[in-house]
């Protein structure tokens, strides 16, 4: 019994590693999808705070934890390839019912969160925290949406800076790097080169990632070592901005399409909360 527990703690075995392979599909969903976070799902899954540690001393325990995150990285790839063409066909037709969709998933999660950010306590100050976040990340998305609005150029530097941007929805679990994306105009060329496999545009976006994350590890690191619960309620508090500034306004919701989106709501909130219950059915893999 005890060779068995400690073989599942090290990750092996291929339930554990098919377990972290759906972990980063759904991960990998996260950086493509408005308004949900990929750091989020991340640490919704128990996976953020090793991805953390990894990247902020990565020559310790390199093996160990890259045979730990290969199945994360593949699952992550495939979902951003695989959605890619769902989600263009669904946003260009289907706008409302697929956004509430999201907002579902993310209300689903919440709780999950809620519940990992005062694992380590949580006060009135807390909460305080929380509700400052959430209005400097309301007022941060809303001030992105209108100083972007869309006029971005996009070429390789740009594309650099859509991966830092996609590297701090790691980061920062909450922060949706696809909403900043959507302000920039730059999301609907990023969805179509991961459907066409486009170099040009799929290259820089790694480059950008891997230098935002080998560069801002350890200072995230840091901070949740010295204070986990204040850190852990800015994300809430963003989390929660990010969700309420995706709701679509300018639509009719007494509209056929509008009434559909009571059940993709509700389908969202069932996915996130069967989400966040495959972390309590599945330990093993927070190691």
């Amino acid at each position: 019994m005890e060779k068995r527990r400690d073989h599942r703690k090290t990750g092996g075995g291929a339930a554990d590693w098919l377990l972290r392979l759906v972990k980063g599909v759904f991960v990998g969903t996260g950086f493509i999808l408005p308004g949900v976070s990929g750091g989020a799902l991340a640490a919704i899954f128990g996976l953020y705070e090793r991805i953390i540690s990894f990247l902020a001393h990565i020559t310790r325990d390199f093996k160990k934890n890259v045979l730990f995150f290969i199945p994360v990285a593949i699952g992550m790839l495939g979902g951003i390839v695989l959605l890619s063409y769902p989600l263009e066909y669904f946003l260009d037709r289907y706008l409302a019912p697929t956004m509430w969709f999201f907002i579902g998933a993310i209300i689903g999660t919440f709780p999950a969160l809620w519940k990992e950010g005062g694992k380590k306590g949580r006060s009135p100050r807390h909460l305080v925290i929380m509700a400052v976040a959430f209005v400097a990340g309301f007022f941060l998305l809303r001030f992105g949406e209108s100083a972007f609005a869309g006029n971005v150029p996009q070429n390789f530097g740009t594309w650099l800076l859509g991966g830092a941007i996609i590297a701090l929805g790691i980061l920062i679990p909450g922060l949706s790097p696809s909403n900043f994306l959507l302000y920039m105009g730059m999301y609907g060329a990023m969805v179509t080169a991961f459907k066409t496999l486009d170099v040009s545009v799929i290259l820089p976006l790694i480059l950008g990632l891997l230098i935002c994350l080998l560069a801002l590890s350890k200072l995230m690191d840091a901070l949740f070592a010295k204070a986990y619960a204040g850190v852990f309620h800015v994300i809430l508090g963003v989390v929660a901005a990010s969700t309420v500034i995706i709701v679509p306004l300018d639509f009719n919701y007494l509209s056929l399409e509008g009434l559909a989106c009571i059940p993709t709501c509700i389908a969202g909130i069932a996915l996130g909360l069967w989400m966040s219950r495959l972390e309590d059915r599945y330990k093993p893999a927070r190691a």
